[in-house]
């Protein structure tokens, strides 16, 4: 990983860190620390850490902090999942709980 790509992950987690104290506080703030992250990213060409995907609704892009903006469900139908449903759009994400299975 190159230098400018060291220092826009940085500052990635500067912003993400920041948003998550403000977003109590003052909402549109943290809503625009999180555009100015992923444009940091995008210019970069840098992915987004995992842990931070998470945080970044897939409809709208904006900030979803659960208990906050958003809700969390856990499902058993079918395979257990977790539905992550933001509360600006409306939007879903899922996600499973258990693992791969392999193949022998």
């Amino acid at each position: 990983m190159n230098s400018t790509k060291q220092i826009a992950l940085q500052r990635v987690h500067r912003l993400f860190s920041l948003a998550k104290q403000v977003i109590h506080e003052d909402p549109e703030k943290a809503q625009h620390y999180i555009q100015i992250a992923r444009k940091i990213a995008m210019r970069t060409r840098l992915r987004l850490p995992k842990e931070y995907r998470s945080l970044v609704c897939r409809k709208c892009k904006s900030f979803i902090l659960p208990g906050v903006n958003c809700r969390v469900r856990i499902q058993q139908r079918r395979e257990p999942h977790m539905v992550i449903t933001c509360l600006n759009c409306g939007g879903h994400s899922r996600i499973p709980l258990k693992g791969e299975k392999k193949q022998c």
